[in-house]
């Protein structure tokens, strides 16, 4: 019946206006989108960040980024079972939420950055430091748990 009948670009035309028909009065605010999403991300992060603070302090040993010598115990229960770096992650997270609340695609690529510049210049110090304080135990850790997740 209608085979061939209608030059593609008219149906393109067609359903492009009923497109905009729709858009119009169909119109999707994305604003509360943007918050929700921006809420789980921070929400993920903050509690990745409390528990890795939180099994530390059960464990006794240091938060201190800055001095990874100073750790007494390597924490290997709790969130630190899904990554070792539970706080970075959380930190990440947070990020993420700050990148999605503004709504920006180059303010996420930041994220990537971010996490770049903490594993050259926090992590593999830090992993250095407790390979040689806790030698084979933390080797086997590192086989079992991610860095990131």
């Amino acid at each position: 019946m209608l085979n061939n009948k209608i030059p593609p670009i008219i149906v393109v035309l067609f359903f492009a206006m009923v497109m905009a028909i729709i858009a119009h009065y169909s119109v999707i605010d994305f604003t509360a989108f943007i918050f929700y999403a921006a809420i789980i991300l921070l929400v993920i992060g903050c509690v990745f960040c409390i528990a890795g603070v939180v099994s530390f302090r059960l464990a006794n040993t240091t938060v201190n980024p800055r001095k990874p010598a100073q750790a007494s115990e390597l924490v290997t229960t709790g969130i630190y079972r899904i990554s070792r770096n539970p706080m970075y992650v959380g930190f990440a997270f947070i990020l993420a939420a700050w990148g999605v609340w503004l709504a920006s695609l180059w303010a996420l690529l930041c994220v990537i950055a971010f996490i770049g510049y903490l594993t050259w210049f926090q992590i593999i110090p830090e992993e250095r430091e407790l390979q040689k304080i806790f030698g084979q135990a933390y080797s086997d850790y590192k086989l079992q748990v991610k860095r990131w997740l």
